[in-house]
């Protein structure tokens, strides 16, 4: 977006933002109080636009009752590839697996307990939505692709070798994400 607004005769009145907030439902009765809480906002390029447009949208967020941050529009692409958008990927391909290899749907309704329905509940996501996300973010989503390949096949690895120390080594490396995300 900001590639598409910029030497605009009204550059300066546009404020690119991305709320960082909502659910795999979409519309108007996906809508719930709170939503914003507490949750973060991103003000990409915000040094390209009006001082006085950058007050009002920072007004609005700080109503919602969200964290504004800055960031150039390149990082904002990045970091959502790889906070947001492969979270998604991931959740798609998981439950195209489950899909393709559970024929009894029965056994996926009657075995799917919180972690699974936590992992897939992004794959209620509409299409609408993601296939432009994923698209026109698609080298750096080719990126977290990759990463994310590697990271797999790291535990394929293991368990193929029933190498328990490495797959433990893996988990606790993974459990690092405790320290950030509560």
């Amino acid at each position: 977006m900001c590639r598409a607004v910029e030497g605009h005769p009204c550059r300066a009145q546009y404020v690119s933002t991305h709320p960082m907030a909502g659910t795999e439902y979409s519309g108007p009765w996906a809508a719930q109080p709170g939503l914003f809480d507490g949750r973060a906002c991103i003000l990409a390029d915000a040094e390209e636009s009006a001082p006085s447009a950058v007050e009002t949208i920072e007004a609005l967020y700080g109503a919602l009752n969200m964290r504004v941050l800055r960031m150039d529009a390149r990082q904002h692409d990045v970091h959502t590839a790889y906070v947001s958008h492969i979270s998604h990927v991931t959740s798609f391909a998981l439950a195209l697996t489950v899909l393709d290899k559970e024929k009894d749907e029965k056994h996926i309704f009657d075995l799917a307990s919180g972690g699974f329905s936590s992992t897939v509940r992004l794959a209620k996501s509409n299409p609408d939505m993601w296939v432009p996300i994923l698209t026109q973010n698609r080298d750096n989503v080719l990126q977290v692709m990759d990463t994310y390949i590697d990271k797999m096949s790291q535990f394929r690895d293991a368990v193929a070798a029933r190498d328990d120390a490495r797959i433990r080594e893996l988990i606790l490396q993974a459990n690092k994400i405790k320290k950030i995300i509560r």
